[in-house]
Order: C-alpha cells, then sequence, then structure tokens
C-alpha cells in the first residue's frame, strides 16, 4: 500500500497541506466579517435560491411524499414565474424513477446521493451498482462520500480508486464527492481529502451529509473553495464547491456566497458550480425575497 500510495503523496506535495487550524479560523472570520454586509441583497438571494439541491433524505420519505415534494417545484413555476427554480431535487436511488416521472420543471436536475450513504461503508461493487441504477432510472447528478476510514487510515490508493471508478459510471453526469469535513479533525485533512478528490475526478466537492455531529462549516468551506483554486491554477479544471448539512439560515447562505465569490471569484457565482444541500433554507430564502413568511415547500 505504501508504495502504491507515493502517486497520492506527489500529487499533494504539490500543495500547501500543512495548515493552522486557528489561522484557518482567524482568516474565515476576518473575511466574513469584512464582506458579508455587502452582499445581503435580493439578487443575491435569488441567486442563491437558484443554487439549492433541494432535499429530502428520510427514512420516512416514500413514493407518495416524494411525489408530493416534486410537484411543490413543479407548481413553483406558475406561482412565482419572476425566480429561477432550485437547482435540483436530491433524493436517495430508489426515488429517483418517482422524481423523472413527476418532475417537469425545466432546468432542475435529478440528484441522488449514493455509493452507500452517509457512511460510505458498504462494497465497491455495491456503490457501482447503486450509482448505475440511479442514473438508469433517471438521476442526472450523484452525490457520494469519501471512505473517511480509508482516508484517515493513510489508505489514500484505496479511497482514490474508488472515486475514479464512481466517475467512471458517472461519465458525462457530475459527480459530487462529500469529504464529510466535521469527521477529518483538521483543516490540513480537509485540505488533502479536497484535492485527493479532485484528483480522482470528482465534479464538485462537497462538505457534508447531514448525518455527522458537525456539518458544514464556514472554514471547512475556506480551505475547500482555496483547494479549488488551486487545483484550477494547477490543472485548469474547475470543480464545484457544494456546502450542506446545517444550512439554516440566510445568513449561513450567504456566509458560503460570500467565501466562494472572495476566494474563487465571480466565476464560481454560477449554479454550474456551486450549490446549496438543504431542504430548510428554500422556505427562508424564499419569505426573504417576496417579503413574507411563506412555506410553500
Amino acid at each position: 500500500m505504501e508504495q502504491n500510495n507515493n502517486k497520492y503523496e506527489a500529487a499533494l506535495a504539490k500543495y500547501n497541506t500543512r495548515l493552522n487550524d486557528e489561522e484557518v479560523k482567524a482568516q474565515t472570520a476576518l473575511l466574513i466579517d469584512k464582506h458579508l454586509a455587502e452582499n445581503c441583497t435580493p439578487e443575491v438571494k435569488k441567486f442563491l435560491f437558484h443554487c439549492i439541491d433541494l432535499t429530502t433524505l428520510k427514512c420516512t420519505d416514500s413514493d407518495e411524499s416524494v411525489m408530493k415534494f416534486t410537484s411543490r417545484v413543479n407548481d413553483f413555476v406558475d406561482k412565482y414565474p419572476d425566480l429561477d427554480n432550485v437547482a435540483a431535487i436530491c433524493v436517495y436511488p430508489n426515488m429517483a424513477e418517482i422524481v423523472n416521472d413527476t418532475l417537469e420543471a425545466d432546468h432542475v436536475n435529478i440528484a441522488c446521493v449514493s455509493g452507500g450513504f452517509p457512511s460510505s461503508q458498504t462494497f465497491t461493487e455495491v456503490k457501482v451498482a447503486e450509482t448505475a441504477m440511479a442514473l438508469h432510472t433517471g438521476a442526472d447528478e450523484i452525490d457520494i462520500v469519501i471512505s473517511v476510514g480509508k482516508f484517515l487510515s493513510g489508505d489514500y490508493e484505496g479511497m482514490c480508486d474508488e472515486i475514479e471508478e464512481l466517475k467512471e459510471v458517472c461519465g458525462m453526469h457530475h459527480l459530487k464527492v462529500i469529504l464529510e469535513t466535521g469527521a477529518l479533525g483538521s483543516a490540513s485533512n480537509i485540505k488533502k481529502a479536497s484535492i485527493l478528490s479532485m484528483y480522482s475526478g470528482a465534479d464538485f466537492i462537497k462538505t457534508s451529509t447531514g448525518k455527522e455531529p458537525v456539518s458544514a462549516t464556514p472554514e471547512a468551506a475556506y480551505v475547500m473553495c482555496h483547494a479549488i483554486k488551486e487545483y484550477h491554477e494547477l490543472t485548469g479544471r474547475k470543480v464545484g464547491f457544494k456546502p450542506a448539512g446545517g444550512i439554516n439560515t440566510v445568513k449561513d447562505a450567504l456566509t458560503y456566497y460570500t467565501i466562494v465569490k472572495e476566494v474563487l471569484g465571480e466565476e464560481w457565482l454560477t449554479n454550474e458550480l456551486f450549490r446549496l444541500g438543504t431542504s430548510r433554507l428554500a422556505n427562508l430564502l424564499l419569505s426573504d425575497i417576496v417579503g413574507e413568511e411563506t412555506k410553500f415547500f
């Protein structure tokens, strides 16, 4: 394993992965303090709404509930003709077909969590089959979780081979790779996991599943966006960013927008490269945009 890890160590060596957690915390706080207020505008909120991966990942999800969930996205088109719809509906793989059959709204993708989500603890063959089935039944995008245990034990080859294999299954479909940043323990680990995921073919890197005690944090976003920037400078390839888990307020969404804008720049401010994984935020943002409390979704 050690020998096989050499190419991954070589890939990591091109980047500064020795980060100080306290420094990252201070730099993130400074950036937010300096720029957050200027982004609190109706235009930004409308844009953020258009970046939402509207998510339902409950054990109580059923064909009926997911059909109803999807119908709200269809109804949005008539109710709010002046607003751009959400970017995608995100569900479990067995629900892709229901969403595909129900979804009528244009320019809304179907995203599925896959690969033994949320723990990623299953056979690679099962992850491949699940991903292929999700795509076959209607998914446009796939969200997987890295093998956190392999990463933390230094088995970079095992972690990266799996991402490469799943990207191969996805082909032209976007693969979003979840780092589960709350379980990684340090800014340095988040940076390394970001680079290895991109190196292995991730089209997006995503913070969290929302199923761990610690989900998305501004500090994790700051580190990941810097990794995306450095990777782009080195390879010319643009990788998207998706914070998810614990995005419960409009201020949270504006915070991530601010980090993306300041670290990655205007080019990343498109829902092709920036998503927000959330279920709660849609109604909050919508209420803010229309100026009255609304529980549309």
